[in-house]
């Protein structure tokens, strides 16, 4: 059976390696994996998300949705140390990864949790914390995500649902998406379901969504 990094427990064989994601304002060096999104390179659509969003909010509650093994959720941790960022995936091995890379590279404001597809979290005994837990219904002041577009469109959109009504009044999420993809009519979607969305940057085949509640 085809193995997907959407899954919850990736099948494919380990073969762990390292990359490294560069930015003007840090440098992080992440293991990765076989069976996660985007195991031999930093995804373009990341790195034009985090080269274009603006600083994330002080303090307070921040989301990384499908957070893979990390890159995002530690980008917005290493850039507000004074908030509490929680990154969210379905995939098992990934969050294991994000976890091991938080640890290495000294980012203590960073969690993960391993969440089912409707957004519960997935028991990990004896790892369960139940103040994370507790977090995943928020309000985040922010919501960073490369989003898994190719889950289907139904479970995009209620994945997107789940998280978006869970924004602080006030806060924003900001949402990469490839055109070639479906960026404009995801676009689209989410104003007509009642979440205003712009588009403030494009590269690369890729458009950066501002969505509110």
């Amino acid at each position: 059976m085809a193995q997907h990094y959407f899954d919850s427990d990736p099948g494919a064989a380990s073969r762990p390696q390292s990359v490294d994601l560069v930015l003007p304002d840090l440098h992080l060096r992440l293991h990765t994996d076989r069976g996660v999104f985007s195991p031999d390179r930093i995804d373009l659509g990341t790195r034009v998300l985090l080269e274009s969003v603006p600083a994330p909010p002080a303090e307070g509650r921040l989301l990384d949705i499908g957070c893979g093994y990390g890159p995002i959720t530690l980008t917005m941790a290493r850039r507000a140390p004074g908030a509490s960022v929680l990154g969210v995936d379905v995939n098992a091995r990934a969050v294991r990864l994000a976890r091991g890379n938080a640890h290495a590279n000294g980012v203590g404001n960073a969690r993960f949790r391993q969440i089912a597809p409707d957004g519960t979290p997935v028991a990990e005994a004896p790892q369960d914390e139940p103040a994370e837990d507790a977090a995943l219904a928020g309000p985040f002041a922010a919501i960073w995500s490369n989003p898994p577009i190719r889950v289907g469109k139904a479970a995009l959109h209620t994945l997107l649902r789940t998280w978006l009504d869970r924004l602080a009044p006030g806060g924003a999420a900001h949402l990469v998406v490839q055109k070639n993809l479906g960026a404009d009519s995801l676009q689209r979607w989410l104003d007509a379901a009642g979440y205003p969305t712009e588009r403030v940057a494009a590269r690369a085949g890729f458009r950066v969504l501002r969505t509110t509640r």
